[in-house]
């Protein structure tokens, strides 16, 4: 296992590397800069501000000097948001996108996963019927649309629920619903595919001979079996929402990392956008890694090398 785990770290420091290579060089491909959409701003003053920050030079020493910088966990200052460093901001930012991206996972997991136990045992029946139509509308609309819905309907309408900001209890309603809808929707397709799939092996037809009662036989052996696939998908997915949905966040006007994500490109901002894309490729990689060591706890056959 440690063997293992080395070898994993080591091979993520190497992507994370590449990633924020690539992501210096595109950002710097693109024509135009961070201070030249500045309103009332002369070519002097955009002049003293690039050599305040270093964008004067050239672009393999704005390079070297940021990746030196990265190395000992300095993310340099924000171009936007004067005074502020990078990690500050994610700092403040990423427990918000955190509590709401936790929320939203625990009840997607909640719910998909009975929902798609539930299709799989009632297969051909109305209720898988019914449970699939739910799924593949979740899967079918965008986040956006979503969003807009429920705003219109519980917002608007009805007026029942708040549809911006994060200051009551009622406010994370709409929000985590979004947030959880599709990957609720594709855990229950995925559950019910991969519990159809060990209801119909040897072992469950072995233990259903000898008299074990279905409740058991589902739960001690065909939950623990098709839970794999939803486990390997939510790992990434935990990552992504842990740092926030850029939609969601920027359509309920949530302070989170998301909307600081799409911000900070509009802005090119390039310090930020550097900042957050190594930090959720870094939690995305180490979401990877826990996957794998909780495959080997769920299923002990699994070897990892």
């Amino acid at each position: 296992m440690l063997r293992y785990v080395v070898k994993r770290v080591l091979l993520a420091a190497i992507t994370i590397f590449l990633v924020a290579t690539i992501t210096f060089f595109l950002m710097r491909m693109v024509p135009g800069g961070p201070f030249i959409a500045e309103k009332s701003i002369s070519e002097q003053a955009q002049a003293a501000l690039n050599a305040k920050f270093g964008l004067d030079k050239p672009v393999w020493v704005q390079y070297k000097n940021y990746m030196t910088g990265a190395l000992h966990g300095d993310f340099s200052l924000s171009l936007k948001q004067r005074g502020r460093t990078v990690s500050e901001i994610i700092a403040s930012k990423f427990p918000i996108s955190a509590k709401l991206g936790g929320l939203s996972v625990l009840i997607a997991l909640a719910i998909g996963i009975p929902f798609g136990s539930i299709a799989a045992l009632n297969r051909g029946k109305w209720l898988d019927q019914l449970i699939m139509v739910i799924a593949t509308c979740g899967i079918a609309f965008p986040s956006f649309v979503i969003c807009t819905v429920g705003m219109y309907l519980f917002g608007v309408r009805l007026k029942w629920l708040p549809t911006f900001g994060l200051t009551s209890p009622l406010h994370y309603i709409l929000p985590i619903f979004s947030l959880a809808f599709y990957p609720m929707a594709y855990i229950t397709r995925l559950m019910r595919s991969s519990m159809l799939d060990v209801l119909d092996q040897d072992y469950m037809r072995t233990a259903r001979s000898k008299g074990l009662s279905r409740s058991r036989s589902l739960f001690k052996h065909a939950l623990r079996n098709a839970v794999l696939p939803v486990v390997t998908y939510v790992g990434p997915m935990l990552a992504y929402t842990l740092t926030g949905s850029f939609v969601v966040e920027k359509i309920f006007v949530i302070p989170g990392l998301g909307g600081q994500f799409v911000s900070s490109i509009m802005t090119r901002d390039y310090t930020v956008i550097m900042g957050t894309t190594i930090f959720l490729a870094t939690l995305l990689i180490l979401m990877n890694v826990v996957v794998d060591i909780i495959y080997k706890m769920i299923d002990p056959r699994i070897q990892l090398k």
